[in-house]
């Protein structure tokens, strides 16, 4: 359901608020008919007075909110999922998820990220929670249905834009260090400040985030790069020196040092341009254009290298030759080390590998053959690339601006032309290597791969058009040779 703004705001102090979520009617009926106290808390009622859709929703319930989660399962006639060590229980109906929790208090060890959890009254479980915003619990039962419920003055700080815990933040972040990175989060999510205290709580502490588990911090994490702007959370991370604990790479490109442009081409300018605030602004860039969280970590990624390649080069200034590959061969490990899904490290690695090449095709004098091999290498992800490295314009002159734009809206013409040519977006041989083993007798190994290569390089070069016949005709003369080298090369090793 999606709640009017602006009524929102006006009533965010009212004693009472309106809620017309059939589902939380329909349960505080169940609270009522079972003698059980229950309030929606939480994220829900957040999002509920700040106008946004909401659609999980989480139930309080003083006493055993298990046994009230089976009681609302069994009306909806669902599965209630239990998690007996947090004394919590799930229901799911339809696309949406009720949460259900008993009111409880809540600690950490020092050394351990399990906690300790014991029965709690409301205040106790308000308190618990990490911000003043998510500890607002509203009434669903009948008497008091919609009564707000809010000891720590939430409601003004949703009102004021505010990130503040309910008790003492050092004390809220060493029972949970988590929460240091979920108030980077709510800031870069909703656009709200970090209240100073809670702030410096968080560069006091920042270490004691190395007790909780890769998993809990990487969500938290990709839950910034989704944000509207996720530059917010990026230098909340950097000024708290959060970033230098999770992510040192990117860390480390503050106060890189890049050349920078000059109006006047005669007069050699090289002051620094940091290179972590440029990565932000490419961030936000491609956040401005795409929701895809991978291609925003290209655009996180894309520069990591530079603090180990840089050099300066004089009448050029600073340099950072082989960044590229560099790069490349760096985001699979912070893949690794952040457990984050291999399958698309892959991706960011192209396109931190490929971010400079489309540059280098704007010249006149550049062949198609440079353009189809930027097509194959791209594939699929080719406008992706593309978005990225509209995105790395960042410079503050106009003129550059538009002449970098002018530019791209080259390549992407040669390209148009070079694909309506050639069909190689999809690029593969046209003979295959089951036919090539077939047609010669070859049985499996690297002679039929030379083979397939030297066919698919004379496409790229523009010798024979990407076309089966071509392509067989073509095997058919150069097979002969090939097959020579490589029996020479063979029996020279032997």
């Amino acid at each position: 359901m999606k709640t009017n703004l602006i009524l929102d705001v006006m009533n965010i102090f009212a004693d009472l608020i309106e809620i017309q979520d059939e589902i939380v009617k329909t349960i505080g009926k169940l609270a009522d008919e079972n003698n059980f106290e229950a309030y929606v808390v939480g994220g829900y009622v957040r999002d509920l007075l700040l106008g946004k859709e909401v659609k999980d929703v989480d139930i309080l319930v003083i006493g055993e909110g298990i046994k009230f989660a089976k009681v609302v399962a069994r009306h909806f006639k669902k599965k209630v999922t239990v998690y007996e060590q947090f004394r919590t229980a799930m229901i799911s109906l339809e696309d949406r998820k009720i949460e259900f929790v008993g009111a409880r208090k809540e600690s950490y060890r020092r050394d351990s990220r399990k906690p300790i959890v014991e029965d709690g009254t409301l205040d106790d479980d308000l308190a618990r929670r990490d911000f003043t915003i998510n500890a607002i619990a509203v009434s669903i039962n009948e008497k008091t249905f919609g009564k707000v419920i809010d000891p720590f003055n939430g409601r003004k700080d949703l009102h004021d834009k505010i990130i503040r815990t309910p008790l003492d933040p050092e004390r809220t972040f060493d029972d949970d260090p988590l929460r240091m990175m979920r108030a980077i989060r709510f800031a870069s999510q909703l656009g709200f400040e970090i209240e100073e205290k809670t702030l410096l709580a968080i560069k006091k502490m920042k270490e004691r985030l190395n007790i909780v588990s890769q998993e809990r911090i990487t969500d938290e994490f990709l839950k910034i790069m989704q944000s509207p702007k996720p530059s917010i959370g990026l230098k909340l991370m950097q000024e708290t020196s959060v970033m230098s604990i999770i992510l040192p790479e990117v860390s480390e490109l503050a106060g890189t040092e890049q050349r920078a442009e000059s109006e006047n081409e005669n007069v050699a300018r090289y002051h620094h341009k940091d290179v972590f605030q440029h990565t932000c602004q490419v961030v936000d860039n491609l956040a401005a254009v795409t929701d895809n969280v991978w291609l925003r970590l290209a655009g996180l990624f894309h520069d990591i290298a530079k603090p180990r390649t840089k050099a300066f080069k004089e009448g050029v200034g600073w340099t950072f030759y082989g960044h590229d590959v560099l790069g490349a061969k760096m985001v699979r490990s912070i893949f690794r080390r952040m457990k984050l899904p291999m399958d698309k490290s892959k991706y960011v690695e192209k396109l931190v590998l490929l971010h400079l090449r489309p540059m280098f095709l704007v010249d006149e004098s550049v062949t198609d053959s440079a353009i189809r091999r930027l097509i194959v290498q791209a594939g699929e992800d080719l406008d992706d690339l593309i978005k990225l490295c509209r995105a790395d314009i960042t410079t503050r002159n106009p003129k550059l601006v538009a002449e970098y734009s002018r530019n791209y809206d080259i390549v992407v013409q040669k390209i148009k032309e070079v694909e309506e040519k050639d069909r190689l977006r999809a690029f593969k041989s046209p003979v295959d290597g089951n036919e090539i083993m077939q047609v010669l007798g070859l049985k499996p190994g690297p002679l039929v791969g030379r083979l397939k290569k030297a066919i698919e390089e004379a496409i790229l070069e523009g010798i024979i058009p990407n076309e089966h016949d071509a392509a067989f005709d073509y095997l058919m003369k150069i097979k002969d040779k090939i097959i020579s080298e490589y029996e020479a090369e063979h029996n020279q090793k032997e």
